[in-house]
């Protein structure tokens, strides 16, 4: 269903004062962003760590208060940060953009391809009887 005249003109109107006002959102990167293998193993062991930490705070919550209440926030910290880490996407991570070949042989399917973007060129080859 077509918006009337009055909506069209408000949602330019809408469209117009999220430009203005809010360049971050306009701005924001709209590419995937990669998480770091790396990054995720070193966060995941902080958080194991930090896991650790609380659980000897909660042990010596009984016999040493200040001690198990700094050792519990000190891991409650450490976990906080280690999730902070893992989640974190590797600046630059974007992959550059190819310039199209024109004139190139055709390549198989790319191993960084998904399983459905592989399976439908494998679909298409096999119409064309490429195989």
């Amino acid at each position: 269903m077509p918006l009337s005249e009055q909506e069209q003109r408000l949602l330019d109107e809408m469209e117009r004062h999220l430009m203005q006002n809010d360049a971050d959102v306009v701005s924001a990167p709209a590419g995937p962003q990669v998480l770091s293998y790396r990054n995720l193993i070193i966060g995941a062991l902080v958080v194991l760590g930090g896991l650790g930490a609380v659980i000897a705070g909660i042990a010596l919550w009984r016999t040493s208060l200040p001690l198990g209440l700094t050792l519990g926030v000190v891991g409650f910290a450490a976990m906080l940060g280690g999730v902070i880490l893992a989640l974190t996407p590797v600046k630059g991570s974007a992959p550059a953009p190819r310039p199209s070949g024109i004139g190139q042989a055709p390549r198989g399917p790319r191993q960084n391809a998904s399983f459905m973007d592989r399976m439908n060129e494998r679909w298409e080859r096999r119409q064309n009887g490429d195989q």
